[in-house]
């Protein structure tokens, strides 16, 4: 099992690119960029698909050295935002431009790699590997993503109400706006109304909001004291590269897929079909699985070693790994090229009787029936 688990390792090498380029600045700034968006999608050319899987009885005793991948990176992400800023405190040899680059390589870092392994931990039964994933959702700025993901986007996934759900023909500039402010606005609403039930005031002590905010304030405040407003600058440019890149990740695995509509407010329970799918073998070593998308959302509870591959006849699958399709999203009419054709023979292969298919790209389809519940 630790030979297994090795290769879900690869990602800590973004540590010591990063570390590189900000000891020596210039091009080699360039070094996580190239290592994580560059190299990547060459090697998944040339190794190939894992289509293979690990038997999904396994149980947490014999994932020990899988479950060490993803909680060992709770510290390294700790030292290297504090040694960034501790760098960029210090140091004079980096102009504003490198500086602005060096954050930027460190959101690669913290959003490729942390915020998968925090997407990872959120989903855990130990209340402590879950405040794990906050810590590692806190240092990126969006420490709500915790609440929204497990408590909303994995019920309402593949529907109009779904904030991190893109649309047939929805750019993702037009979605990356959409679901920064429509999942900020979810985690309150189901934050607010979990005190609700429970008697509380949406301000007691037990919102998880507070260990948010008091938690990134910190973080602010930590950026201050280490290299002034340019340290608060560098984390919250850090942090807008690790969200852009979370919800580029949030907009290829579900774009175009929809539950079908049940009237009355409802969808159709969750299935395989509704995730898009990746089976490039480096991608899911550094994203440990997350491409196996499908069988995260079938069976949240699976830890990342565990999932399951599913074939194109019961899960739709990309035609590249995450980096390169990330590369494609940010070029509006080459996606819905490559992209809507296949939107549309997955929607001809599992729902050939659905005849019109409008309201759900426009984000209409059982709003009123919604509405109407919510009054």
């Amino acid at each position: 099992m630790f030979l297994h688990a090795l290769p879900f390792a690869l990602a800590y090498l973004m540590i010591p690119s990063i570390v590189i380029g900000g000891v020596y600045g210039g091009w080699y700034l360039s070094l996580p960029f190239i290592v994580g968006w560059g190299i990547v999608p060459v090697l998944d050319r040339l190794t190939g698909l894992n289509i293979r899987n690990l038997d999904p009885t396994l149980e947490d005793k014999d994932l020990v050295w899988h479950r060490a991948v993803t909680l060992v990176w709770v510290p390294a992400q700790m030292a290297l935002i504090v040694w960034s800023l501790w760098w960029i405190g210090t140091t004079d040899h980096l102009s504003g431009w490198e500086i602005a680059v060096f954050a930027l390589g460190v959101g690669v870092a913290t959003g490729g790699t942390g915020i998968t392994f925090a997407h990872e931990l959120i989903h855990q039964k130990p209340k402590w590997e879950r405040l794990m994933g906050d810590l590692l959702l806190i240092s990126t700025s969006y420490g709500h993503f915790a609440t929204e993901h497990v408590f909303g986007h994995h019920i309402t996934v593949a529907t109009p109400k779904d904030p991190a759900s893109a649309r047939r023909g929805e750019s993702f500039q037009a979605f990356f706006a959409r679901t920064v402010l429509g999942g900020i606005a979810s985690a309150w609403e189901i934050d607010a109304n979990r005190l609700a039930r429970r008697g509380r005031p949406v301000w007691h002590s037990s919102n998880p909001f507070w260990r948010y905010g008091l938690g990134w304030l910190a973080f602010l405040v930590l950026g201050y004291v280490l290299a002034g407003w340019v340290g608060v600058g560098f984390f919250l440019l850090q942090s807008f590269m690790a969200i852009y890149e979370l919800e580029a990740v949030n907009y290829i695995e579900h774009y175009g897929l929809t539950r079908e509509y049940k009237g009355n407010g409802k969808f159709e329970r969750v299935h395989p079909h509704h995730s898009w799918n990746a089976s490039q073998k480096i991608s899911n070593w550094f994203l440990i699985n997350l491409q196996r998308h499908s069988d995260h959302h079938f069976r949240p509870s699976r830890r990342y070693p565990v999932l399951q591959h599913y074939p194109e006849d019961e899960a739709p699958q990309l035609p590249l790994g995450y980096a390169a399709m990330i590369f494609m999203a940010l070029v509006p009419p080459l996606w819905f090229a490559v992209m809507n054709k296949r939107v549309d023979a997955w929607r001809e292969r599992f729902y050939p009787h659905v005849t019109d298919w409008a309201p759900y790209d426009n984000g209409t389809i059982g709003q009123e029936d919604l509405t109407a519940q919510a009054a």
